[in-house]
C-alpha cells in the first residue's frame, strides 16, 4: 500500500497511489481529500500550472515537485489571491512567449485559470525547468529553496592558469 511518503511521482493522472501519482495528486493526499488530480483544497491556477509543469518535467527535475504538493494545499481560498496568480502567469507567458506571434500574445493575455497551464507549458517549451518549478513558489508567494531537490549542485568553474 503506497502512502504519501512512498508514492512515486509520475506522468498523467493514476488510478491509484500504488501506480504511482502526479504532483495534484499527492496533494490530494495530504489534505485527506479523495485521490484526485483536481483537489478542492488548491487554487485552480496553481493546479492547473503544476499539473502541466509535472507531466512535462522529466524525472529527474519532478522531484523537486514533491516539496510543492505539501506547500499548494490550502491555497484555494481568496478570489483576490487567485487574480494576482493569473496575473503573475500571464505576464511571466508573455515574457517567455515575447517572440511569438501578435495573436499567441493576445490570447495568453486572454487566458484565466488556464494562463497557469500555458505559462508552464512557455517554460517547457523554453526548456526552462529549474525556473518553471522556482516561478511555482512565486506563486504562493513564497520563496525558492536555495537547492532545488533533484538538482545536481552548481560547480563553480575553475579558470586555468595560476
Amino acid at each position: 500500500m503506497s502512502t504519501h511518503q512512498t508514492v512515486v511521482l509520475g506522468r498523467g493522472r493514476h488510478s491509484d497511489p500504488s501506480k504511482g501519482a502526479c504532483v495534484m495528486e499527492l496533494a490530494s493526499m495530504l489534505a485527506g481529500e479523495r485521490f484526485s488530480d483536481h483537489p478542492r483544497s488548491v487554487c485552480p491556477v496553481i493546479a492547473r500550472y503544476l499539473r502541466a509543469l509535472n507531466d512535462g518535467l522529466d524525472d529527474e527535475h519532478r522531484q523537486a515537485l514533491y516539496r510543492l504538493a505539501s506547500e499548494v494545499v490550502g491555497t484555494s481560498g481568496g478570489r483576490r489571491e487567485r487574480l494576482r496568480r493569473r496575473a503573475l502567469c500571464r505576464r511571466r507567458n508573455l515574457e517567455l512567449r515575447s517572440t511569438a506571434s501578435r495573436a499567441d500574445r493576445f490570447f495568453a493575455a486572454l487566458l484565466r485559470d488556464e494562463a497557469g497551464e500555458a505559462c508552464a507549458a512557455a517554460f517547457l517549451e523554453a526548456e526552462r525547468y529549474d525556473d518553471a518549478i522556482k516561478f511555482a513558489f512565486e506563486l504562493l508567494g513564497d520563496a525558492p529553496p536555495a537547492q532545488l531537490p533533484g538538482a545536481a549542485p552548481r560547480r563553480l568553474a575553475r579558470e586555468s592558469g595560476g
